[in-house]
């Protein structure tokens, strides 16, 4: 089957299972996942959504969430939107006369209970992931998600750049390969700024035109706090923050500015006001803010060391369930930003090698379980790779103690190339997003590329082995042995994320598990 054709297959596969195209109210994508807005969530069938052969999973959030992985949600998320478009552009009109409404009217009032059901449920669900803290972490997130593929792009065309200068290849392309590399982060706060207007209810432009103060050059003309400003400082948290004030000003001039002059006066005092805030009051703030997150970091790991991977390797997949991982998005950003490389992503990403090293363990443990075998062997290329959520909530999650014992794997890895750090030699990350395997091309560090990348390959090698051993020997109860050691059936409920059959999977919590 075409590319295309599988795609659209996938697309029109998932949409009756969601309430087909009426019940849809929006469509958008992040880097694993298609989220959708639904008007009524009891209408979905959230097992045939399951046992799907695309679907890895869903997630119930404030949107609802289905789990396709990197690269296929970019190609069935134009389909879906076509098929959805078409659904609703093909649908009756609805009956107006009175005859039509007699006669329709009991299963009009039936209907109607059903989506009130269906949205007391959703308003239920929704209510209970809408803490505050939560919903400011969902925002954070979905302002630095957008730049994932300009940043992943930009770091490994970094990567190539440095690696043809150190062997003195290509003098010639080498100065305008690092002009694509840096372009995007050398104006990265008008984009933070112009999302960041986008989802606190903004004009967006008016957010990216405050933040592209901080990063024009003429702002090294102006002294604040007794101090020159210089171009840049401030960086992402500067432009958050700038764009964030932008905002409020916007509004309350939205508020109070008479309609007649709103066109001239609004965007006007949004940007004097805003601007004049971050050029004397935010910039140097933010500035030290980013300078403190850097010299923590590199304190941390300096003096922590395998300690402190130990901690952050560990705990990093916990930390995904309960989607408190966005907070470090911006940490992330503003480490890439200051240093070139984030320090933090590679021992984050040792929690998927515990991951990978605990579902070779469970596969050797259940022997006649030829489901979750089958499971193991169809995700392990994708586990490899960084893309964990077949692993985690088709194997290692629903199982249990197999979770916990791949999160010790991730402890031990993370604790291996934290103890390098500490001994001087900084392993870092040009971009965040990717992970696994497929972290090599964007790693970066203060030690040469080969001895970043020895320093890496062996904390994934620590992860694999720390979680095989700590899940083969303590991953199973004799009960747990008992109920899952035996040849399985398949069934619709025990559908893994890849289409096979495995052991019953709970629906996952909020983000995927990548670094």
């Amino acid at each position: 089957m075409a590319t295309e054709d599988k795609n659209r297959a996938t697309a029109a596969a998932i949409l009756p299972l969601v309430g087909g195209a009426a019940n849809v109210s929006s469509v958008v994508h992040c880097m694993t996942r298609l989220r959708l807005g639904l008007h009524d969530r009891s209408l979905v069938d959230d097992e045939a959504l399951k046992a799907l052969p695309a679907v890895m999973g869903v997630v119930e959030d404030d949107t609802y969430q289905i789990v396709l992985g990197p690269g296929t949600v970019a190609r069935v998320t134009p389909e879906f939107e076509k098929l959805v478009e078409e659904g609703r552009a093909a649908a009756p009109e609805p009956a107006s006369s009175v005859e039509s409404a007699a006669a329709t009217g009991t299963a009009t009032t039936a209907a109607a209970e059903l989506a009130a059901q269906g949205a007391a449920i959703k308003a239920a669900r929704k209510a209970k992931n809408a803490t505050p803290f939560k919903l400011f972490l969902r925002k954070i997130a979905n302002i630095f998600v957008p730049l994932i593929p300009a940043l992943i792009g930009c770091g490994i065309i970094a990567g190539l750049n440095g690696l043809l200068k150190n062997l003195g290849w290509l003098t010639s392309v080498t100065p305008a390969l690092g002009a694509m590399a840096s372009g995007f982060m050398a104006l990265i706060a008008v984009f933070v700024g112009y999302n960041t207007a986008k989802e606190f209810g903004g004009t967006p432009i008016l957010g990216g035109a405050v933040a592209a103060i901080i990063v024009f050059p003429g702002v090294a003309d102006i002294e604040a706090f007794g101090q020159k400003l210089s171009p840049g400082q401030g960086g992402v948290l500067g432009a958050l923050g700038a764009a964030v004030l932008a905002v409020y000003v916007e509004k309350w001039c939205r508020r109070w500015v008479p309609e007649a002059l709103d066109v001239l006066v609004t965007p006007t005092l949004t940007v004097l006001i805003s601007g004049l805030v971050t050029i004397f009051g935010l910039m140097y703030v933010a500035g030290e803010v980013s300078t403190a997150i850097g010299d923590f970091a590199n304190w941390l790991l300096s003096n922590g060391g395998a300690g402190a991977g130990l901690v952050l390797g560990g705990f990093f997949l916990p930390l995904v369930m309960l989607g408190l991982h966005q907070a470090l998005i911006p940490i992330h950003t503003t480490l890439i930003e200051q240093q070139g490389y984030t320090v933090l992503l590679p021992i984050l990403a040792m929690a998927g090698a515990g991951q990978v090293g605990a579902a070779l363990a469970v596969y050797l443990r259940l022997p006649r379980n030829e489901s979750i075998r089958r499971t193991i062997k169809s995700a392990l290329p994708a586990g490899l790779l960084g893309v964990g959520e077949p692993l985690i909530y088709g194997v290692s999650l629903p199982l249990g103690r197999p979770f916990i014992t791949a999160c010790v794997g991730g402890a031990f890895g993370g604790a291996f190339v934290g103890f390098f750090n500490q001994l001087g030699s900084a392993v870092g990350s040009t971009a965040i997003g990717p992970s696994g395997w497929a972290l090599f091309p964007l790693l970066d560090g203060n030690h040469g590329l080969g001895t970043t990348i020895a320093i890496y390959a062996g904390g994934l090698l620590v992860g694999y082995l720390a979680g095989f051993v700590a899940t083969y020997f303590f991953g199973f109860s004799k009960d747990l042995l008992a109920e899952f050691n035996v040849s399985q059936e398949p069934t619709a409920s025990t559908v893994a994320a890849t289409g096979t059959p495995t052991a019953p999977v709970t629906d996952p919590a909020p983000e995927p598990a990548r670094a």
